[in-house]
C-alpha cells in the first residue's frame, strides 16, 4: 500500500454519458488505492517509467511504460497501482461508459 499522504492525484478532464477522461499524477511511492474498473479503458502514458501492479491475490507485477504507447483493458480489472520510480509518473486514463 502507499505510504500515508502518498495517494495518486486524479484530475477528471471529461465526464459525460459516454466517456470519462482522467489524468493521474503519481509522486514517487504514491498509489491509486485498491479499485475495480467498471468500464473498459485505455491508458495513455505521459512519462516514461514503470508501474507496480498488485492484483486481487496480492501478486505484484511490473509494467514498463513509454509515453504515447497506449494499452487497452476490459472492465473488471481489480488492482492497486504504485509508482516505484524516483520521479513523478503521469498517465491519462480514458474509460468507455
Amino acid at each position: 500500500m502507499a505510504e500515508p499522504g502518498k495517494a495518486a492525484v486524479p484530475t477528471v478532464q471529461v465526464d459525460n454519458e459516454r466517456t470519462r477522461v482522467t489524468e493521474w499524477r503519481f509522486a514517487p511511492g504514491a498509489a491509486t488505492g485498491w479499485h475495480r474498473h467498471d468500464y473498459d479503458y485505455v491508458v495513455v502514458p505521459m512519462t516514461p517509467g514503470r508501474l507496480k501492479l498488485v492484483d486481487a491475490e496480492g501478486k505484484a507485477s511490473f509494467a514498463e511504460l513509454t509515453p504515447g504507447v497506449s494499452y487497452f483493458k476490459q472492465a473488471g480489472v481489480e488492482h492497486d497501482v504504485f509508482n516505484p520510480n524516483e520521479g513523478e509518473f503521469v498517465f491519462v486514463e480514458i474509460e468507455f461508459k
